[in-house]
């Protein structure tokens, strides 16, 4: 089966090809907020670049640059992704891993998100202490 049985880079405990891997593929479309966040996580670890732009509400898309995300998501070896809390439309998460120096960072977010025409969009973020 290869990767395709592995656990899923989300952290939530089932197979990547059970939780984002379908997310990923364009079978299936999250249903809530924390599904979102975590299938866009798992795009970070993917180098899935297109994926983030898709789920990034249209009036923010340009502030993301494909090659700009594919540098960063790819110069970081990506360690582990914790929901701290998640409602409706807000999670708070905590994503660890290694930057292009091999220092171990902690990028704690307060993520917003909206569902429009029946598929959930990333608004925007800010970390938190």
């Amino acid at each position: 089966m290869g990767d395709t049985s592995a656990l899923c880079h989300c952290c939530s405990g089932k197979p990547f090809e059970d939780c984002c891997e379908p997310f990923l593929s364009g079978k299936a479309f999250p249903e809530t907020a924390e599904q979102l966040m975590r299938s866009r996580y798992s795009a970070y670890v993917t180098l899935n670049s297109a994926y983030i732009l898709e789920t990034t509400a249209s009036k923010f898309r340009k502030y993301y640059s494909p090659k700009s995300i594919l540098e960063w998501a790819s110069s970081s070896t990506w360690i582990s992704l914790e929901i701290v809390s998640s409602e409706e439309k807000r999670v708070r998460f905590v994503a660890t891993y290694l930057d292009d120096q091999q220092q171990l960072t902690r990028h704690k977010e307060d993520s917003k998100f909206e569902k429009s025409g029946g598929r959930w969009y990333f608004l925007d973020g800010k970390t938190f202490d």
